[in-house]
């Protein structure tokens, strides 16, 4: 494999001939079902099946220089994987697209997006190219940004404002302590000298 496929036929060249017929198989019947909107390229070093910023300019949120993903195909150390984004992204599909699948009798071997096989024979062919045909382009981004409002909503709300510090309600005591205590005397008047005083200040 090369480290880093510019185009799927540097991606498919590069795989061991048996890989090579099973990631074929399964490339097939997705391109057979895709939606005219999406494009296949190289993404995340993958074979991506993505809609194009022609189509949807806002790209992927994650990193919007890429266009918005949509399914992936790929060739790993111990196994092989097919990435189903709509499968992830909407949940009445994962449950359409599990319950399908198992009815075919064939083991799922999945995680919340990837699912897993080391033979194309362990495909689900059909169910697979269901999954794709009933998710155009128009209907995932509608899925796309129905999740990020999702998310947006889910936010944890803004933190409340800070509790008044201990020095406010002590203040607060003080001042309420002060306003008890009866307000000062005033200093009684001295008696004034008997006789009358001249003028000039001096008794009579």
């Amino acid at each position: 494999m090369a480290d880093h496929p510019k185009t799927v036929a540097d991606y498919l060249d590069a795989l061991p001939p048996d890989r090579r017929a099973a990631i074929e198989t399964v490339r097939t019947v997705i391109l057979a079902n895709l939606d005219r909107d999406y494009e296949e390229g190289i993404q995340y070093g993958m074979l991506g099946y993505y809609i194009p910023h022609r189509v949807f300019p806002a790209g992927y949120h994650c990193d919007p220089k890429q266009p918005l993903p949509f399914a992936a195909l790929a060739s790993q150390k111990n196994y092989m994987s097919l990435y189903l984004m709509s499968v992830y992204g909407d949940e009445a599909s994962a449950k359409t697209f599990r319950e399908a699948w198992l009815k075919t009798g064939k083991k799922l071997d999945m995680g919340k997006a990837c699912i897993r096989f080391t033979d194309a024979d362990q495909v689900a062919l059909n169910v697979v190219g269901d999954t794709i045909r009933r998710m155009p382009a128009k209907r995932w981004i509608e899925v796309y940004e129905a999740s990020r409002k999702g998310e947006a909503s889910k936010a944890k709300p803004a933190p409340k404002s800070a509790k008044p510090t201990a020095a406010k309600p002590v203040a607060k005591k003080a001042a309420k302590k002060a306003a008890a205590k009866p307000a000062a005397k005033a200093p009684a008047k001295q008696p004034a000298a008997k006789g009358k005083v001249s003028k000039a200040g001096s008794k009579r």
